[in-house]
């Protein structure tokens, strides 16, 4: 057969494929931990929560809970062999059960194990617990009044004479900006089944983004190593970074009940107790102190970052860093200086969350430009141009590391024209001049979000493949699958590798005993690592059929070439079917685990100088809203999206990235608030409280592209870009947009400050203030 006429039409990378699980998904078919079959004898756990922010415990009686129907005991802080800690920074703040006093309304105190879910969970509310209490400090403000404790070492990044670039400076700008919380609200909640072995051994199924950590945490609970125990995660119900640490407490009680009943035994909290008991995304209070000149130009930055970090550790020294590293957002600041300050609050421990402090970095910068255009009297647009980066000049972040793919002109350029931004805003200024109830607003931000972990050490990935001898591929990777499509994209990675359909590629569950020592699937990495981790493995299992197929059909290796469907060994295609047959009869190995690092990144937190990024992600957005002065209500009507992703792995599945991304990033930012009481209990915790957005919230016009012309610089996985987190940073175009509508009150003399979530009431209160700062 000839050489061009053998290769079959096989087209899998850079394609439009649907979510490998889609169909089950629609089906209802798509097995997640509830759905499992469970072991004869399954028993069932329930936590017990604190109800004090801050309390010593006086004493605990547990007769009744004991006595309830179906119960067969109780876990408490004693019934432990190994370490009462799930914290993942290993600093010992984060009890499984809390023994002595209680940090926050909600805390762990014990778990009731029983025959029943609902038997354990009634059983959870009949102890009855005596308390002292201890003064509690429930959010930023409180906290700095109270000393300030910080619950991890805070982070100072530095670069210019800022004393001199404020003194020098014609116009200075003072302010702050509240920027709220958020809970993850993923559809299948915290949950585990842990199944008991011989000897020390625990499988564990969990709902995680880190398995490894899982592992690390149930086998220190259980004080046992960590080859004794297996945690498996075939998919999770969304995860948004909600699920990288907070299941460690879940998998650990599981465990411990399994191993002390010889019983296999799952846990399930309800929507509110989850809520109650997992930690949220940071609010955070940045304070600023800005010098700019009369173009807008920004000449210095001084600002504090203080953030809600709950009562532990968690992942507040990162998160709170990274929100540093996203001070400056698309800018360039000729001086900066950036603090840190992770407070001790008496509120659940604060934790990952999608951008993971990047967003929070991000909004407080857009404030500044905001406050900037307005006393000016300027498009913010105009302002936010006149300070992004250079490409050969003005390009070093506050972290001392040289933007080198900086395309952010060209993204904004491009999405202004395409948008029709400037006539849309001239006819939106001429709109609010005539009307004097309904006023609109208009709005385009920029972001640029850097891609790799900050913690150097988790830019890793491992990949198992088996290549069985009827040519069927076994996929099993570290990356965890939580509805953002990263298995399907690492199986067009393999299934383009060896020039195959992806039908011949079966995506097994995530395993810790397949795929040891795996980072967590978050800071947008799972693409990058995951795909290039199987990209090795393949690597090395083609290495070893080429060398066979020039032995077989004598032909020098340089003669082998691999093509859709199989291989060209000199004038013969052979099918990949009938090559790996082949192979297994002349005694290759058709199995490979691959691995993959991270080049070029570095990090040195006591000086804050690095190289944190393998390179940045850009997008930009406009948002067009109408607001009604009378209620504060208000409508997205349309928004305009243009996003680089680098050269898609998978349009379709980057598409419904970014589009998933901004609307729950409008959701943080206007109508998702937590509220605590005076006492502090959370208040909003279920989806009568908390309002995520619903489909109606969805802009009527939603025009979302990618920027297909844009090819990383850097060699990653097909030349791509993450996409997991960067998208959700577009909504702040919704937040400037609703400043403009406010600011129009006022004739956009008065900067609307306007702090998030930015509910209908605080665009009331921003009107009302307009109102009243305009009469003098």
């Amino acid at each position: 057969m000839n050489k061009h006429e053998a290769p079959i039409a096989i087209a899998s990378l850079h394609t439009a494929t649907r979510h490998d699980s889609g169909p089950k998904h629609v089906s209802g078919t798509a097995e997640y931990i509830d759905d499992m079959i469970e072991p004869e004898g399954t028993v069932h756990a329930y936590l017990a929560l604190s109800s004090r922010a801050h309390a010593e415990i006086v004493s605990v009686d547990l007769a009744a809970a004991k006595a309830a129907p179906g119960v067969l005991g109780i876990l408490t802080a004693e019934d432990i062999p190994g370490e009462n800690d799930v914290s993942p920074s290993h600093k010992h703040d984060e009890p499984v059960f809390a023994e002595g006093k209680v940090q926050f309304w909600g805390q762990p105190l014990f778990a009731v194990v029983a025959e029943t879910r609902d038997q354990a969970r009634r059983a959870a509310h009949l102890a009855k617990v005596e308390y002292r209490d201890l003064p509690h400090a429930l959010d930023v403000r409180a906290a700095q009044a109270a000393g300030g404790t910080l619950v991890t070492e805070p982070l100072k990044l530095e670069r210019g004479d800022v004393a001199a670039g404020l003194a020098g400076a014609k116009n200075r700008v003072k302010g702050s900006i509240a920027i709220g919380g958020q809970d993850h609200f993923y559809l299948e909640g915290q949950i585990a089944m842990a199944v008991p072995g011989e000897d020390e051994d625990v499988t564990v199924y969990a709902s995680t983004q880190h398995p490894s950590e899982v592992q690390l945490m149930v086998a220190a609970v259980l004080g046992i190593r960590h080859h004794a125990v297996t945690v498996n995660v075939r998919r999770m119900g969304g995860g948004f970074g909600g699920k990288e640490t907070q299941g460690n407490l879940f998998a650990a009680v599981a465990a411990l009940a399994a191993k002390k009943w010889n019983r296999a035994c799952k846990i399930r909290p309800d929507r509110d107790d989850d809520m109650t008991a997992t930690g949220k995304r940071h609010d955070f209070v940045v304070d600023y102190d800005v010098g700019y000149d009369d173009s807008g130009k920004i000449a210095a930055v001084d600002a504090v970052y203080g953030a809600r970090a709950g009562f532990s550790s968690d992942l507040s020294g990162p998160v709170t860093d990274r929100a540093l590293f996203h001070a400056d957002n698309a800018y360039w600041y000729p001086a900066v200086r950036v603090r840190s300050e992770p407070l001790y609050t008496n509120t659940v421990s604060n934790t990952a969350f999608r951008g993971f402090g990047g967003p929070q970095g991000m909004m407080a910068a857009e404030r500044w430009v905001e406050d900037i255009a307005y006393a000016l009297g300027k498009d913010p647009l105009d302002v936010r141009k006149a300070n992004f980066y250079g490409t050969d000049t003005d390009n070093v972040t506050p972290y001392h590391q040289v933007v080198e793919d900086n395309i952010v002109h060209r993204v904004v350029d491009e999405l202004e024209a395409s948008a029709d931004y400037q006539a849309r805003r001239a006819a939106i200024l001429k709109y609010n001049a005539g009307s004097a109830i309904l006023k609109k607003g208009i709005a385009l931000t920029p972001v640029k979000f850097g891609i790799s972990f900050t913690a150097t050490w988790y830019n890793q990935a491992g990949a198992l493949v088996h290549v069985y001898k009827d040519g069927s591929i076994h996929l099993s990777h570290g990356g965890t699958e939580m509805g953002q499509g990263l298995h399907i994209k690492v199986a067009q990675v393999l299934a383009d590798a060896f020039g195959v359909g992806l039908d011949v590629v079966k995506i097994m569950a995530t395993s810790t005993g397949k795929v040891p020592n795996t980072s967590a699937t978050a800071a947008s990495s799972g693409s990058d690592l995951n795909g290039m981790a199987a990209w090795d493995a393949a690597r090395q299992i083609k290495a070893r059929l080429v060398r066979h197929a020039a032995r077989l059909h004598q032909v020098s290796e340089a003669e082998v070439e691999w093509v859709q469907g199989g291989i060209q060994a000199g004038p013969k295609f052979v099918p990949f079917a009938e090559l790996v047959a082949s192979a297994y009869l002349n005694r290759v190995q058709l199995s490979a685990a691959g691995f993959y690092e991270t080049p070029k990144i570095h990090w040195d937190r006591a000086t804050g100088r690095g190289h944190p990024f393998y390179y940045f992600a850009y997008g930009a957005s406009v948002s067009e809203v109408t607001i009604d002065t009378l209620t504060g209500e208000y409508v997205v009507d349309r928004v305009d999206i243009l996003h680089d992703v680098g050269r898609s792995l998978n349009p379709a599945v980057d598409i419904g990235q970014i589009e998933g991304g901004f609307i729950q990033g409008m959701g943080w930012l206007t109508s998702e608030e937590l509220v605590w009481d005076d006492k502090g209990q959370l208040r909003t915790k279920a989806p009568s409280t908390y309002k995520i957005p619903l489909a109606s919230d969805v802009p009527p016009v939603f025009n979302v592209r990618i920027a297909e012309w844009s090819v990383n610089k850097e060699p990653t996985i097909g030349r791509s870009k993450a996409v997991g987190e960067p998208p959700l940073m577009l909504a702040m175009s919704v937040v400037e947009a609703l400043s403009m509508a406010v600011a129009s009150v006022a004739d956009y003399a008065i900067a609307p400050r306007l702090d998030t979530p930015v509910t209908p009431e605080r665009v009331l209160m921003g009107v009302e203030r307009m109102k009243r700062e305009a009469r003098g």
